[in-house]
C-alpha cells in the first residue's frame, strides 16, 4: 500500500479540463486539504480524501467549461469554496477562509450569478412560510452547488436546522424554473430507510414462492431510471444513517452509479438522478461512505430563534392575525421572554431529554395553537370581534 501523489493526480485532471496552470493550482488544491485537515476540528462527516479532491477538479472543470476566460485561480479558488465549505460548522468556516487567504493572497472571491434562482427562492419561501436568513440562504445554494458535482450528497445536521426546509425550497424553487434552460422540474421520492426491514428496503426471494420481490428502494431507483422526461429525481433517505444498509449503497455512490442486488439484476442511476441523505448525524457511517458523499452542514445555532417565531405568527387565526394589537401584543411577548426563556432551561435547570433549542420553541407555539383553535374560522363558525377583545386583555 502506499498513498498516492493527490498532487500529480490533480495536476493531471486539471490539464485534461483545459487549465494551463495545473501544475501550481494541483500543489494549492492539496495544500488546502493538508492544513484544513491539520486545522480545522474533526467531524465524522468531514473527508479530504482522494474523493474530495476529484469533486474539486470536477467543479473547476464545470467552471472552466463556463467561463473560460475567467483567472484559473478564481475559478479553483470558486471550486474550493463550493465544494468544502457548506460541510464545515461555522467554527470552522472562519479558519478555512485564512487558509484559503494565504494559499490565494490578491485573488478575488468570484461573484457568482445565480439569475433567476434567487427570485424563485424567494417565491418559494413565501410559499413554504419559511424565513429569508441569510445563512439559510447560503445553504440552498450550496446545496444547487453540489448537486451539480456529486450525484450522492447528505444534509447533514440536528433536528431543527432546517433540512427538511432547505431542499423543498429549492425543488420548488427549480421547478418553478422549469421553462428556462438550466432548469428542469424536480421529483423528489421520499422514504425512511429505518422504517423497513433491509428485505424491504433492497428485495428478497419469497421461501414460499422463490419468487424475487422488488424492495422499495429498487422500485423507486429502477422507475426513476426509467424515466426518459428531462425531469430530475432526487431519492431522499429520510432517516438515521445505519451502517447495515448504508454500506450496500457504496456502488451506487460509486462514479459507477449502480445498484446492484441479490437477484442479480444491476440498475445504472441516470444523470438526472440525484441520491439524497437527511440525517442528524454520521456517528456510525464508515469513511468510505462519508467520503463518497457531498455534504451539507445545517446548525439551529445558524438560524436562531427569530425566523420561527415570525413564521408562526404568520400562521395565527385569521380573526387574530386581523386584530394588530394581538399581534404587537404577542411579538413583543417572544422579543421579551424567548431568549430569556432558554437561557433559563440551558443554565438553571436539569433536562432528563436532551432537546433543541428550536424544538422548545415550537412545543411553546403549538401549545399556544391549543389555545387559539377556538378562534379558527369556519363555514359555520364566525368570531365576534369582542371575543377577539377578550383574547388581547387576555394576554395582556
Amino acid at each position: 500500500m502506499m498513498v498516492p501523489d493527490y498532487a500529480l493526480i490533480g495536476e493531471i485532471m486539471l490539464y485534461s479540463f483545459g487549465f494551463l496552470e495545473g501544475k501550481i493550482l494541483a500543489r494549492k488544491m492539496v495544500t488546502t486539504f493538508t492544513l484544513s485537515s491539520e486545522q480545522l476540528s474533526s467531524q465524522d462527516h468531514y473527508d479530504y480524501g482522494m474523493r474530495a479532491v476529484r469533486s474539486v477538479i470536477n467543479a473547476a472543470g464545470l467552471l472552466k467549461a463556463e467561463t473560460p476566460d475567467l483567472n484559473e485561480h478564481q475559478l479553483l479558488l470558486r471550486a474550493l469554496r463550493d465544494v468544502n465549505v457548506p460541510k464545515f460548522l461555522k467554527d470552522d468556516i472562519p479558519l478555512f477562509e485564512n487558509i484559503i487567504l494565504d494559499l490565494f493572497p490578491g485573488v478575488d472571491k468570484p461573484v457568482v450569478d445565480y439569475g433567476d434562482l434567487e427570485a424563485a427562492i424567494h417565491e418559494a419561501c413565501v410559499f413554504y412560510n419559511v424565513q429569508e436568513v441569510l445563512l439559510f440562504n447560503q445553504k440552498i445554494m450550496q446545496l444547487y452547488d453540489t448537486i451539480q458535482v456529486r450525484h450522492g450528497l447528505m444534509i447533514v445536521g440536528p433536528t431543527g436546522g432546517g433540512k427538511t426546509s432547505n431542499y423543498k425550497v429549492l425543488q420548488k424553487a427549480m421547478t418553478a424554473l422549469q421553462h428556462e434552460e438550466a432548469f428542469e422540474k424536480v421529483k423528489v421520492h421520499c422514504m425512511n430507510p429505518k422504517s423497513i426491514t433491509m428485505d424491504q428496503l433492497y428485495g428478497f426471494v419469497d421461501p414460499q414462492t422463490t419468487e424475487w420481490q422488488d424492495g422499495v428502494l429498487a422500485k423507486l431507483v429502477a422507475e426513476s431510471a426509467k424515466d426518459e422526461s428531462p425531469d430530475k429525481n432526487w431519492i431522499m433517505f429520510d432517516g438515521p444513517v445505519d451502517a447495515l444498509w448504508i454500506e450496500n449503497m457504496n456502488t451506487v455512490l460509486d462514479d459507477n452509479k449502480k445498484l446492484c442486488l441479490n437477484s442479480g439484476q444491476i440498475i445504472t442511476l441516470t444523470p438526472r438522478m440525484t441520491m439524497m441523505f437527511e440525517v442528524e448525524d454520521l456517528a456510525v457511517a464508515s469513511p468510505a461512505t462519508v467520503s463518497r458523499c457531498g455534504m451539507v452542514y445545517m446548525e439551529p445555532v445558524s438560524l436562531g430563534l427569530e425566523p420561527y417565531f415570525v413564521s408562526w405568527l404568520n400562521t395565527l387565526p385569521e380573526a387574530v392575525a386581523e386584530n394588530p394589537g394581538i399581534k404587537m401584543k404577542l411579538r413583543t411577548l417572544g422579543d421579551k421572554m424567548l431568549e430569556d426563556g432558554i437561557y433559563f432551561i440551558r443554565h438553571d435547570i436539569f433536562e432528563p431529554v436532551v432537546t433543541v433549542d428550536n424544538n422548545i420553541i415550537q412545543s411553546l407555539f403549538r401549545i399556544m395553537d391549543c389555545y387559539l383553535a377556538d378562534y379558527v374560522e369556519t363555514e359555520v363558525k364566525k368570531i365576534p370581534k369582542e371575543k377577539v377583545e377578550d383574547l388581547l386583555s387576555m394576554i395582556g
